[in-house]
């Protein structure tokens, strides 16, 4: 039986009515209808559906909860990294940040888009055509996973983009529409009356509270079953727009796009011509912060030009042109019962502070960093002490101070110890450095610690291989580090003796191992856990070098000519393949199957071994285009002049870089010369 046409007219009506009132809801917080009276409609349309399910479309409001719970949630590449924000937390830090703008900028004028800083989980939304395909978290930066069942729920997330030509409530039908292809991203959080709400509920049912929206929501989005999701008033405001048609020359112009097409965007946000405006407004929001039905931790600054954004670019972890600055810590008073040293993956001793526990900024802490022996002297911290806890950025908790008054009468000052509380090693204090470490590479706790790190989601992600499993490991002496773990194979009938093991989990964890050598070259050396080397500058590194053994041979100078790679990075990277240990576990890995080399990397091209440095404004590309051909080609792109350059492109108003590069004899290109040789 077909649908006539008055059933047709019904059904789009619903659809329409739905989408209306969503909006009305989540972006006008004018509501005209009681929450029986929505689910009434959509229970209406929902049999129409079930009746002809031939009808049913991707956009359609039915679809926001899915059918099965996923038992798995797909990896996904950013096209464009997500990159975290560096932090300013005082009015001399903004300053600094506008006087590097200024310098990168010269005499060009630029404004600030200022906008609130959500406390909540960044995520990535993928639109073709309008309509919604893909959510994904944010991750590691670089890719994370495939969450779309659970980002429909978000009845504040459109599942599908349109603009009326007044730039009105989004409806099927309107005239003028314009559909979009495109990234939005954005941040996902709880109101504060919502987690309160769930909070109340679940007292009364006998569950456990949650501790705070932000920790909610993150685990909320990563649950199997989307009906459980959708029972959670989970929010989303966009931050971010990239689009191939109708996105505008500014930060500010794309929020206003967003708005117009479904999103919700800061209503606090502003534009400001400089400094002065960014302080006075991250100020009144600091006033205001605890009358807002959110939780925020800060405002974000960014240059509000998309080609001044582009042209100062990003270094590893942040944008040039961007920065958080938060607001001052929420704090509380609690006794410190004691101070413990912590050996992390690398040898550096953290001593940690053992509070009695205390209520600060939304949950219990009971330890807190106390980073180093200077900051402990330089307050003078004592066991017994009444303490001033607060959360750095209302996130990781810290002691920031003494109440003296209260100090004990024979309260003693603290010594830092002069062995490894693991493995009673020496404790050495290098020259220009804050921190103790322990050098014995086979102290217990390091080799936990890099045993963990190795096994790590967002590093080589082996199921199984949990911090207590770690344990028994390498308490019963099956590995000492991570080349050991490809052998665990040869240890099967033991494992299975173990307790709490069995063959089948042991098997598991044998498959988990196995699969992680099928890991890319990028996240091999990223889980290897050389100091300073974090997943982006990996990514970098293996983006400018075939295989290990020639970031191996590297020396400082051939690393710190890359895009992004400064001088501790670079001295880290020739330490720790000049230690004859760490190139034994290095030809193990490789031994045992592991990818220590980019696979389908361009081997020919008119550029192939070429290393270019781009300077000034070219006229027909942009930065990231001019770099993206010449990888295309088989060239590399380096940040700055050296004697490893090759070719230096020159654009208008080139600067020290041509000077430079003159001075060296290195051959110089004109934008037209670049775009002939390209078409060879």
């Amino acid at each position: 039986m077909k649908p006539d046409r008055k059933i047709l007219q019904r059904i789009e009506q619903l659809r329409n009515e739905l989408r209306r009132h969503d909006y009305l809801y989540y972006m006008e917080a004018k509501p005209e209808i009681s929450d029986s009276q929505y689910d009434g409609m959509m229970r209406e349309l929902q049999s129409f559906e079930i009746e002809f399910p031939e009808l049913v479309t991707p956009d359609s409001p039915t679809q926001r909860v899915g059918g099965e719970p996923t038992k798995e949630f797909p990896t996904v590449q950013h096209i464009i990294p997500m990159l975290s924000l560096a932090n300013a937390y005082t009015e001399e830090e903004l300053l600094d940040f506008d006087k590097r703008v200024r310098n990168l900028l010269g005499d060009e004028r630029y404004q600030y888009a200022c906008e609130l800083k959500f406390d909540g989980v960044s995520l990535s939304l993928h639109y073709e055509s309008g309509i919604l395909v893909r959510g994904v978290t944010r991750g590691d930066g670089t890719q994370g996973d495939d969450i779309t069942n659970n980002v429909k729920t978000i009845r504040s997330i459109p599942l599908r983009l349109e603009m009326s030509a007044s730039g009105a409530i989004p409806l099927s039908g309107t005239s003028n529409k314009q559909l979009l292809n495109c990234e939005v991203r954005g941040e996902v959080m709880m109101f504060k009356k919502d987690f309160d709400e769930m909070n109340e509920a679940r007292m009364k049912a006998g569950e456990e509270k949650f501790i705070n929206p932000r920790n909610t929501t993150a685990g909320t989005l990563k649950l199997q079953d989307s009906k459980i999701v959708a029972q959670r008033k989970l929010r989303f405001y966009a931050y971010y727009l990239r689009s191939n048609t109708g996105s505008f020359k500014s930060h500010f112009e794309n929020m206003q796009m967003l708005r117009k097409v479904g999103f919700p965007v800061c209503e606090y946000a502003i534009l400001c011509d400089g400094i002065d405006g960014v302080v006075e407004y991250w100020k009144k929001m600091e006033s205001l912060r605890d009358t807002l039905s959110y939780e925020i931790d800060g405002v974000v600054v960014k240059v509000d030009s998309l080609a001044q954004q582009e042209r100062l670019g990003a270094i590893a972890k942040s944008p040039r042109w961007a920065i958080a600055s938060k607001f001052a810590s929420r704090k509380g008073e609690t006794q410190l019962r004691g101070i413990t040293l912590q050996v992390g993956r690398i040898g550096t001793v953290t001593p940690v502070a053992e509070l009695e526990p205390v209520f600060v900024g939304g949950s219990t802490v009971s330890r807190a960093s106390l980073y180093n022996e200077d900051y402990i002297q330089e307050l003078d911290i004592r066991v017994g002490d009444t303490v001033i806890v607060e959360k750095g950025g209302d996130v990781i908790p810290k002691v920031s101070g003494v109440v003296l008054e209260k100090r004990p009468k024979n309260s003693k000052r603290f010594v830092f110890p002069k062995k490894c509380p693991e493995c009673k090693s020496p404790l050495v204090r290098l020259e220009e450095e804050a921190n103790y470490y322990c050098e014995n590479y086979e102290c217990p706790m390091q080799i936990r610690g890099r045993i963990q790190h190795w096994a790590m989601r967002g590093a080589m992600d082996i199921e199984g291989l949990g911090e207590a499993v770690v344990d028994q490991l390498v308490d019963h002496g099956f590995v000492h580090n991570i080349a050991d773990l490809y052998d665990l194979h040869s240890h099967k009938e033991k494992l299975i003796e173990l307790e709490r093991w069995g063959e089948k989990s042991v098997q598991n964890l044998l498959d988990g191992v196995e699969q992680s050598k099928q890991k890319p070259f990028h996240r091999v050396l990223y889980s290897i856990g050389i100091r300073h080397v974090g997943a982006g500058v990996a990514q970098v590194l293996t983006e400018h070098f075939n295989t290990i053994d020639e970031i191996a041979k590297a020396n400082e100078d051939d690393l710190q000519s890359i895009y992004e790679i400064g001088p501790r990075i670079a001295e880290s990277i020739v330490k720790f393949f000049s230690d004859k240990h760490h190139r034994e576990i290095i030809e193990r890995l490789k031994y045992s199957g592991l990818k220590l080399e980019t696979e389908n990397k361009k081997q020919t091209g008119p550029f192939f071994k070429l290393t270019f440095v781009l300077t000034g404004t070219l006229a027909n590309y942009t930065r990231d285009q001019a770099k993206e051909i010449i990888e295309q080609h088989g060239g590399k792109v380096a940040s700055s002049v050296s004697k490893n350059v090759s070719i230096v492109i020159v654009g208008e108003e080139a600067g020290s870089k041509l000077d430079k590069a003159k001075k060296l004899g290195i051959e110089i290109w004109d934008e037209e010369r670049f775009k002939n040789e390209t078409k060879k």
